[in-house]
């Protein structure tokens, strides 16, 4: 493969709809049946290139549509003269984004005859044999699945010709890079190769140079949150945390709350104290299986819950539009991090609230917020919260976590509502 090629598309063409991409008419049936109307950047720009079966790299975070801009040049490709096997394959790291993406593909590829296929653990291997055997054409995956099929020799990859390496740097965080490589081991032939990821560390840097061939590089300007979402910290002992989450719970109109936590462990403690509290919540961790990560989110984008603690898990790939408030119960090691999280609200112009706990370890990370920011956000305090409420310590004596120590504690009374 040809060394990574530094050119960039940033410009956007003029007065670009979706018929100017001149999609078949069956394609195009599914773009109206989504409700499509403008494409996004990074679709204006990716399109026409993947079209021409260039190698494409995508700089692009979640929320912008790229999912559609690397779906329908694969439908438009594979419609031409359909075959029954897998022809394309999108390499995804959790079994959210691979199910998202598999519904993106069945919805705009509804009247071409194509079908898309979500293939991941945590469900029986059978029933998806049974999807490949039927003659899906379009596989969506995540990595240590598809290689169980790879090796079981339950799915070829021999007439592959689009494979798609979908946020590559959260594969990479996840650990799944020596899976990719296992995978790419197994495609010896020339085949079109697209690569997207919000942002491009070194390993995927590196990736992108051994497995495209003469690719350009589309980049989506850099997203800031959102407009419609307002930003606000919340300084707090890290033993009072849930106490402060329940009081907030109980005195803010919400119509539904996403609670993100760092840990899998944090999440299920977290649902648990909820729950013991009467809440209805629910979990979405990755040490869950997956009809309980299914129920999770079926039940919270039906309304029937209208609270859920996740981890990272659901930063990216999960598509609820009636989500006001996102929580920080834990601030994000990173401010791409926060962006994905707290982009799960204030979606189609809708207002969403972005609350975040902070410790007087999290000072770093505040600093990085306000610089992304522009601003410093509004820190808030609950009026007769008890801050000073004792933690025990390890040897069973109490102490007192003093609240100055919070990052930039706050001096203003909780904003009205």
């Amino acid at each position: 493969m040809s060394c990574l090629n530094n050119s960039l598309q940033r410009s956007d063409p003029a007065s670009v709809d979706f018929e100017s991409f001149n999609l078949h008419a069956s394609v195009m049936a599914g773009v109206r049946a989504l409700g499509y109307s403008v494409p996004t950047p990074i679709q204006s720009r990716a399109i026409p290139l993947i079209m021409q079966g260039r190698d494409v790299i995508g700089l692009a975070q979640t929320g912008t549509g790229k999912t559609a801009a690397f779906v329908l040049p694969i439908l438009e490709h594979l419609r031409r003269n359909p075959r029954r096997s897998v022809r394309a394959l999108i390499i995804a790291p959790t079994r959210e984004l691979t199910e998202q993406t598999c519904e993106v593909i069945n919805g705009l590829g509804g009247r071409t005859g194509l079908r898309g296929i979500a293939v991941y653990g945590g469900v029986s291997m059978e029933r998806q044999v049974q999807g490949l055997r039927s003659g899906a054409e379009i596989v969506a995956a995540c990595p240590g699945r598809l290689l169980d099929h790879l090796w079981k020799g339950t799915i070829s990859l021999a007439e592959l010709e689009v494979l798609v390496i979908d946020e590559a740097d959260r594969m990479f965080d996840m650990g799944f890079l020596p899976d990719v490589h296992s995978i790419l081991r197994c495609i010896l032939h020339r085949h079109q190769t697209l690569l997207f990821s919000a942002t491009m560390p070194a390993e995927i840097r590196r990736l992108a140079g051994e497995i495209l061939h003469d690719p350009i590089t589309v980049q989506v300007d850099r997203q800031l949150p959102a407009k419609t979402v307002s930003h606000s910290l919340y300084p707090v002992p890290q033993h009072l945390k849930t106490n402060l989450l329940k009081e907030i719970l109980d005195n803010t109109d919400m119509d539904s709350v996403l609670i993100f936590t760092r840990t899998k462990h944090r999440a299920e403690r977290v649902t648990q104290q909820l729950m013991r509290a009467g809440y209805r919540v629910a979990s979405l961790q990755g040490d869950l299986p997956q009809n309980r990560r299914q129920a999770a989110l079926d039940s919270f984008r039906n309304g029937s819950v209208k609270i859920l603690v996740a981890t990272d898990i659901a930063s990216r790939g999960i598509d609820v539009l009636s989500i006001s408030h996102v929580i920080n119960y834990d601030m994000p090691d990173s401010t791409d991090a926060y962006i994905h999280r707290i982009g799960r609200t204030g979606r189609v112009d809708k207002n969403g609230d972005a609350i975040s706990f902070v410790t007087s370890t999290d000072a770093d990370k505040v600093t990085a917020l306000e610089r992304l920011l522009g601003a410093a956000p509004e820190r808030v305090t609950l009026p007769g919260f008890d801050y000073a409420r004792p933690c025990p310590d390890n040897d069973g004596r109490r102490s007192r976590w003093p609240l100055r120590q919070a990052v930039g504690a706050n001096r203003s009374a909780r904003r009205s509502r």
